[in-house]
This record gives C-alpha cells, sequence and structure tokens, in this order.
C-alpha cells in the first residue's frame, strides 16, 4: 500500500471522507483515507445512504429469525443446524455461518470484526468451533482471532493477510459505510479510531477436498479461486447445500481487485455448476443467504458472457465497470475488461 508524498489538508481530507467508497449494492472507486490509514469517528446516522434506504431486504421476511435482541447482527436459521449471522448495519452486508454438528460447530467466516460474533456463536451452540474462512478479505476474517481453531488454505494471499490490517478496515467505517437506526446499534465496546483487522494464527493448513467431520454431518472444501487465490466453497452433500463465499452471491460480484483471476474464476463457477442437481439451497457471502440452485446456471452463462464481451457495459467510473446480467447478477469489474488470457492484475 503506498502512501501519498505529500499532506493533504484537513478540508480536503474530509471532502474525500465523504466521497462513497464501494458497497456491494451500490459502488464506488475506493476513498483516498484507506490509502493513507487515516480514521474518522463514525458519525451519527441523520441521513441515510442510497445502499441503507433499500434494507431491509424483503427476502429476509420469509426467513426464521433468532436472537432477535442482537443490535449489531441479524441472526436466521436457514436450514437445520445452520444459521446465517447477518450485519446489515455495514455496507458490505456480509453474512457469516455456522455449521452445527452433534460433535462440533463450523463458523464459515468470522464477519467485519465490529460485532463479537464469537459471543453470538455461544448463543447459539456450546459445542467447540472451528473456524473456515470463504476467502480472506477484510469483510470475512475479522473475528478470526479469537478463535484458537482457524483452518487456512495453502496460499500466499491467505498468510499475507493473516497479518492484519489497519487501512482496509478503517475504509469499511467511513462516513458513508455505517448504517444505524441509533447509537445504540453499534457495540457498545467497539472504538472506530483504534479498529482494525487483527492478526490471527493458521491452526492447521487445508486443500480442496478437505473433510471436516461435524458429527452427524460433514462439510468439504471445494478450491474455488478466482476472485481471491484462497476462496472456497463449501458443501454438505448429505443436506445439499452449499455455501459459496464471495464466488456467488446475489447482487454485484466483485471482480476488480488485482487478486482477481478471470480464467480461474470462470473455472470455478462452471466446477459449480455441475453440482446444481445435488444441491437444494446454494448460500452466498452478502446481502441475502439463500438462493435456489438454479441460479449456477445463470451464473455460469452471465460469467461466459461477462469474458466473451456479450454483456454491454452498463456504467464506467474510472478503471471499474459494472456489467449486469439480471437483476441477481451482475459483476463489478477492471475497466477495461481483462482478456481470459490475462494474468491476475493486468487488463
Amino acid at each position: 500500500m503506498k502512501l501519498f508524498p505529500f499532506l493533504i489538508s484537513a478540508a480536503l481530507a474530509w471532502q474525500i471522507a465523504a466521497a462513497p467508497r464501494c458497497l456491494r449494492a451500490l459502488c464506488a472507486p475506493a476513498s483516498v483515507p484507506s490509502v493513507l490509514n487515516l480514521s474518522f469517528p463514525v458519525p451519527p446516522q441523520n441521513e441515510k445512504h442510497e445502499w441503507c434506504k433499500n434494507l431491509p431486504r424483503p427476502e429476509y421476511k420469509t426467513l426464521q429469525r433468532v436472537l432477535p435482541d442482537e443490535t449489531w447482527f441479524e441472526i436466521y436459521k436457514v436450514a437445520p443446524g445452520v444459521f446465517a449471522i447477518y450485519e446489515p448495519h455495514q455496507a458490505e452486508e456480509t453474512i457469516s455461518y455456522l455449521i452445527v454438528g452433534t460433535k462440533q460447530g463450523l463458523l464459515f467466516d468470522t464477519g467485519m470484526g465490529i460485532g463479537n460474533i464469537k459471543a453470538v456463536v455461544a448463543r447459539l451452540t456450546s459445542r467447540p468451533i472451528v473456524v473456515l474462512n470463504s476467502h480472506t478479505h477484510d469483510d470475512h476474517v475479522g473475528d478470526n482471532w479469537q478463535f484458537p481453531f482457524v483452518f487456512g488454505m495453502n496460499t500466499a494471499f491467505t498468510r499475507a493477510n493473516a497479518k492484519g490490517s489497519r487501512g482496509d478496515a478503517q475504509a469499511e467505517i467511513a462516513k458513508d459505510q455505517i448504517c444505524v437506526s441509533s447509537p445504540n446499534t453499534l457495540p457498545k465496546n467497539f472504538d472506530p479510531a483504534k479498529y482494525s483487522t487483527k492478526p490471527w494464527k493458521i491452526s492447521l493448513v487445508v486443500r480442496d477436498g478437505f473433510k471436516v467431520n461435524l458429527g452427524g454431518r460433514t462439510v468439504e472444501i471445494i478450491a474455488t479461486p478466482g476472485h481471491t487465490p484462497d476462496a472456497i466453497s463449501l458443501i454438505d452433500r448429505e443436506n445439499g447445500l452449499l455455501f459459496t463465499g464471495d464466488t456467488y452471491y446475489p447482487g454485484e460480484i466483485w471482480l476488480y481487485r488485482p487478486e482477481t483471476n478471470f480464467p480461474a474464476y470462470l473455472a470455478s463457477v462452471m466446477k459449480l455448476q455441475q453440482l446444481v442437481p445435488q444441491l437444494k439451497l446454494v448460500l452466498g457471502a452478502h446481502n441475502v443467504p439463500v438462493a435456489q440452485p438454479e441460479v449456477l446456471n445463470k451464473l455460469s452463462t452471465a460469467t461466459q458472457m461477462l469474458i466473451e464481451g456479450k454483456i454491454p457495459v452498463k456504467s464506467v467510473n474510472g478503471d471499474q465497470a459494472i456489467y449486469s446480467f439480471s437483476d441477481e447478477i451482475s459483476f463489478r469489474v477492471h475497466y477495461p475488461l481483462r482478456t481470459v488470457n490475462s494474468p491476475p492484475g493486468k487488463p
């Protein structure tokens, strides 16, 4: 991360802080404060930002909510022994999943690290917990540090992110990133000035095909690189559940960062598409937790059309563009679009 070789005036810094940065539903380029490692207190939310106006999402009305007294998280039972732990008050709208067996539970991602997901998990089960991340972007590993057993893929990207970060975390609490109905929505002990992604330890290196026996149910890792080098999906074959991380979620799928690899992403999507006949539910990591398996067929078609240049660009903002295939599938990519033969980070 490069620092600018000059100082920015206080007035200019505030203007930059007020500018929008990328949201899963409504995006703009990343803000300069994240590059400069500046932090700003979370302001009172007197006016809702555009993404915030769309909440609550109507899809949640059909889901079974549990622990309704939680303020930062919303928790939904989406299948027997499976809980979606949703963070609706931050623009990423990250969703982590607790999968509970008779012997232990697996936490698939640990969220932003703004609220205490470990305390939530303790309310949902007394069984020991192992953590596995869909990938290691900061919005999925925020509370990894709180757990003694964290499994990780054998990639340099994973090891680098396990060291933690401050700049990316601070960008997540910029002025336009937090949507709260009252000051009590934010966790009592949350200090914006000190917010960072804390380092964590990888207790076991895992790989494609690795299985975790939770007691009465087994989940299996499917390597799905592309969004990041360490991206994985998780399948519970017996119950027909596929947890897709950021390889699929309803909304704008981010494929513009330097670590994105288009050929790998396409191969991963096609791999998941082959599983459709075995599935009952697809569970993504942002916005809405449940989708029907047929969405993977649409995702495969959309991804191939995107790479072949058959989807018209919807909008361009600097070096980023949005390509919309349908209401449920769109892509935020580098502009101009990287070709299939381009290495990661190259147009």
